[in-house]
Order: C-alpha cells, then sequence, then structure tokens
C-alpha cells in the first residue's frame, strides 16, 4: 500500500491528481493539507479522508509515503524541501521554481536526501513524442535545424481560468510560466539546452500576465526552436514539427496518434499502432516507479533545466532582448 498526501488544491490539475491516486489500486490518500483551510476541509470531506492544517504534523505522519503538490508555485520550495527532508517521495506540479537558483536548492535537497522525485510532464508519456525522440536520436531527420512546438488555448478568452493564474506573485508569471512549461520541456527533451533565448509576450487580455507568448531558443550549432503558447486562442491544436537536413516530421492533435514523416522517399503517416503505447500519464507513472524502486524519467535535473529556462524567456521579455540562457 502506499499512502499519499495532497498538498493544496490551489492548482487546477490539483483535483485530477487526488482522484487518479484514489482511483489505483493499493494506493490510499490519507491526508489533505491546504493553505486555505475552507478549500481543504471541503476537498478532503469529498475525499474522505483526514485534513491537517499543519503540514509539519501531516509531514510527520506515518501513514504518508509520498506527497502530491498542487500549492500554488511560489510555496513550491518551503512545501517540497519539507517534505523530502521528511523522507516522502514527492510529485509535483510543474513548473519546480521561477529561477534556477531557487529551482537548484529543491534539487540539492533531493539529491541529498535520496526521495523519489517526478515532475509532471505529462506529454513525455506520450507514445508519438516518444517516438519522435527515437527518430531523431537515429538521424533520420539528418542534422535537426527547426523545431516548433505549439500548445495553446482560450482559458482567458473564454474565461474559464480562475483569477489565480494570472497572479504573478504566485504563479511567476501567466501562460508562459504555466501552459507553456509543455512547449518548453519538449524543446530540451527533443533539441537539448539552448544557449540564447529571445521572447515576445503580450497581454491581449489586459490581466497583469501573459497570454500570447512566442520564446525562440537558439542553439550552439545554429538550430532554432520555436515555443508558442497562449490562453487567447481557441481550438488551437497542440502541435510539433521538427526539420532537419534530411526531412521533417510533424504531428498534430487533428491527427490523433500518428506522426507525418516527410524525407526524399516520400511522405509517410506512421500509425498509432507503429508508433506503440507510451508511458502511463504521470501519476500512475509516479506510483509504478515507487513500486518497482526504478528511477523518474522526469528527474529533479529536467525540473531545473525547465525553471532555467523559464527564468530567461521572461528575462527576455521583459529587458525585450536575447538573453544567455
Amino acid at each position: 500500500m502506499i499512502q499519499v498526501a495532497l498538498l493544496s488544491k490551489w492548482h487546477v490539475h490539483s483535483e485530477g491528481y487526488g482522484n487518479e491516486f484514489a482511483s489505483i489500486p493499493d494506493v490510499k490518500v490519507t491526508v489533505i493539507w491546504d493553505e486555505d483551510p475552507v478549500r481543504g476541509k471541503e476537498w478532503a470531506e469529498k475525499m474522505n479522508c483526514d485534513y491537517e492544517p499543519s503540514l509539519e504534523k501531516v509531514l510527520a505522519r506515518p501513514d504518508v509515503d509520498a506527497v502530491s503538490v498542487g500549492t500554488s508555485t511560489n510555496l513550491h520550495k518551503d512545501v517540497i524541501i519539507a517534505a523530502a527532508k521528511a523522507g516522502k517521495a514527492v510529485f509535483t506540479e510543474k513548473v519546480l521554481s521561477f529561477t534556477a537558483a531557487e529551482a537548484e536548492e529543491i534539487a540539492q535537497v533531493i539529491r541529498e536526501t535520496k526521495v523519489p522525485f517526478l515532475i509532471s510532464y505529462p506529454f513525455r508519456t506520450r507514445g508519438q513524442i516518444l517516438y519522435m525522440k527515437k527518430l531523431i536520436d537515429e538521424g533520420v531527420l539528418g542534422q535537426v535545424t527547426h523545431m516548433r512546438v505549439r500548445d495553446a488555448h482560450d482559458g482567458t478568452s473564454s474565461g474559464w481560468l480562475p483569477p489565480t493564474f494570472f497572479d504573478v506573485k504566485q504563479c511567476g508569471g501567466g501562460a508562459m510560466m504555466d501552459l507553456g512549461a509543455h512547449p518548453m520541456y519538449l524543446c530540451l527533451y527533443l533539441m537539448g539546452e539552448p544557449a540564447k533565448v529571445t521572447s515576445v509576450f503580450t497581454e491581449m487580455a489586459k490581466k497583469g500576465a501573459d497570454d500570447n507568448c512566442v520564446s525562440v531558443l537558439e542553439y550552439e550549432n545554429g538550430a532554432i526552436a520555436v515555443s508558442e503558447t497562449g490562453f487567447v486562442s481557441k481550438r488551437s491544436p497542440f502541435s510539433i514539427e521538427v526539420n532537419g537536413t534530411k526531412g521533417s516530421l510533424t504531428m498534430n492533435d487533428l491527427i490523433p496518434g500518428e506522426l507525418i514523416l516527410n524525407t526524399d522517399e516520400g511522405v509517410r503517416h506512421i500509425t498509432a499502432e507503429e508508433i506503440g503505447e507510451g508511458l502511463p500519464q504521470p501519476v500512475p507513472l509516479f506510483v509504478e516507479c515507487l513500486r518497482e524502486n526504478k528511477p523518474s524519467p522526469f528527474t529533479v535535473e529536467d525540473a531545473v533545466a525547465l525553471s532555467r529556462l523559464m527564468e530567461a524567456a521572461y528575462r527576455s521579455a521583459a529587458e525585450k532582448k536575447t538573453v544567455a540562457y
């Protein structure tokens, strides 16, 4: 039995994560802590578990093996470090922190305590993206020269995002810091760490945080990756384009489950059957790693790299210039 504490329902994914943990056989949600007592008590009643107003007491409980961190990002450092020092395995929403320095502080404690850690990078569980990485690594596209990743929705323009998502103090930013994390960690996964970053972020809805964003990542060899996101684009399909010296590779949610490979040999639709299954989603993947005592595929080093990239992207947008990664 793996026993889990849910730490805050602040994030829009917190409730979903809690339900996922509760649905897995031999996993039990034992206690909830929330910085908002009313919200926490209501959630605990719904989950049929304890509510504990003291984080220290939660982390001291013997019936807590792991924690799921859904607090506002500005609380991540204190909460995750406390959990790790208490010997609890850590599952956390992205991003780890606003800055590379703070992310590194968290990472150092994770390394020292050796607690299991997994950051939620759901797109890296998708079979298409794992297969895309395989083809890139095998040199099917030749040298990769350009990549574009877009993930955007209408959360602001259609009014369904909670106001907390525009609280820069809690979130560290707007669309790029939240939804834009997906294109950013995919750029890191598929192309590695860049040398420079140039960003343009705008606020179309005037909510106090960026909601229409592009970051251009420049690599030492001259390759370019473009990361696009926003809260003001309705029905904008998630998509990735990778271009190289021998061909191109495309995925688009309007063509579910497939990849399109275009080389001198012609255009080929790589089907879902050929691609095969991906990894479990982050919550069951975390549980699997705990049960089988195997390393997380989404490590604290990955988490630090994303925070570093986000910090550079926001600095570029604020200073209106290209900055070093």
